[in-house]
C-alpha cells in the first residue's frame, strides 16, 4: 500500500486515523517485510500482534507463523476487517486494549508470549512497564517505538537518557536494536523517527542471571523512587519512597553498598540498584565489601 491508498481505503470506510489512539499506519509492504524477518520467528509460533491497523504487518506475520493473535483497540478497524474478511485464516482478531487485557489469558499452555507490536507512541511507557511487570509470561517482545524512548532503553548510566526503564527493563531483559524506520513509511507521517528493538526475556540473560534472586517490587519501587525527581540525591529520593526506614537508617543501607548518600540516581549501575534493594529489605545494613580476614 501507498499512504494514497491507505488514506482512500479508511475515507471509503468512513474512518481517518485516530489522534487519541497515536495511529500510524505502515504504508510499505518492505518494512514490515523486513520486522519480520528481523523478528526471528518459527513457523510453529503463536504470536501476539499489538495494534492490528490495516493488517500491514499482520499479514506477513501470519505467512510466517502458525498464529496470529492480533489485538486491536479501535472498533472501527475491527469492525472494517470483520466486514471485508480480509485478514488471513489463521488470524484472531480481539478488540482489546493490551494496557487493560489479561496477558497471562493470551498464553497457550506451556509457552511464553511472543509479541510483535508496532505501538502508539502514546502508550509506549505503560506499555513497557506492563512488559516489565509480566515479565515471567514472555518470550520476547519486537516494537516500535520512538527513536528517542527507544534509545533511554538502552542507555548507559551517567547519561540524559539513563531512566528507570532502562534500569527495570535490565534487570529481567536484554534490549538490543533491529531496525530504523523513517517517518514516510507511516501515514500520517509522524515527526519523529521510529526504531524496532528486540526485547528478549528468554533465555535469560546472563546479566541477569548473574544478579541471583532479588525482590523484583522492591526493586521497582526504590528504582521509581530514585527516579521520580532525577535533580534530588539519592537520600531524599529514597525518603519520599514510604520504605519505613528513617533517614538515617536510609543513609547507612546506602553506605553499605559503597555508594554516597548525596549522590543521584543517574549514576547508580543495575547492580548498585539490586545491592542497594537487598540492604533496604533487611533494614540492617549488610556489607557487599567486606574486610579481608586478620592474619
Amino acid at each position: 500500500m501507498t499512504a494514497g491508498s491507505t488514506q482512500h481505503l479508511l475515507k471509503r470506510q468512513g474512518l481517518a486515523p485516530h489522534k487519541k489512539l497515536g495511529q500510524n499506519f505502515l504504508v510499505h509492504e518492505r518494512t514490515p517485510k523486513r520486522i519480520v524477518d528481523l523478528a526471528g520467528l518459527h513457523p510453529d509460533d503463536r504470536v501476539i500482534e499489538v495494534g492490528v491497523g490495516l493488517g500491514a504487518l499482520t499479514r506477513p506475520l501470519a505467512a510466517a507463523c502458525a498464529h496470529v493473535v492480533g489485538l486491536e483497540a479501535d472498533a472501527g478497524i475491527v469492525r472494517l476487517h470483520r466486514e471485508q474478511q480480509d485478514l488471513p485464516a489463521n488470524v484472531e482478531l480481539i478488540h482489546a486494549d493490551v494496557l487493560k487485557v489479561d496477558l497471562a489469558a493470551l498464553t497457550a499452555p506451556g509457552q511464553k508470549l511472543k509479541i510483535i507490536a508496532n505501538l502508539p507512541y502514546s502508550i509506549s511507557s505503560p506499555f513497557l512497564f506492563r512488559l516489565i511487570d509480566h515479565a515471567e509470561l514472555m518470550d520476547f517482545a519486537v516494537v516500535m517505538l520512538q527513536k528517542e524512548v527507544a534509545l533511554r532503553l538502552m542507555a548507559a548510566p551517567s547519561t540524559k537518557e539513563y531512566g528507570a526503564p532502562t534500569v527495570l527493563l535490565a534487570a529481567c531483559a536484554e534490549v538490543r536494536p533491529l531496525l530504523a524506520v523513517d517517518p514516510a513509511e507511516f501515514h500520517p507521517r509522524p515527526k519523529v523517527d521510529s526504531l524496532v528493538i528486540r526485547i528478549a526475556f528468554q533465555p535469560r540473560p546472563a546479566r541477569v542471571q548473574a544478579l541471583g534472586d532479588f525482590d523484583r517490587a522492591l526493586l521497582a519501587r526504590i528504582v521509581h523512587a530514585a527516579f521520580g525527581q532525577r535533580r534530588k540525591t539519592l537520600l531524599n529520593g529514597l525518603a519520599s519512597a514510604g520504605l519505613s526506614l528513617d533517614k538515617a537508617s536510609l543513609a547507612r543501607c546506602i553506605e553499605s553498598c559503597g555508594l554516597a548518600p548525596s549522590i543521584r540516581a543517574e549514576t547508580l549501575s543495575l547492580e548498585d540498584f539490586v545491592h542497594l534493594s537487598r540492604a533496604l529489605a533487611s533494614g540492617i545494613p549488610a556489607n557487599p565489601f567486606p574486610s579481608p580476614p586478620s592474619p
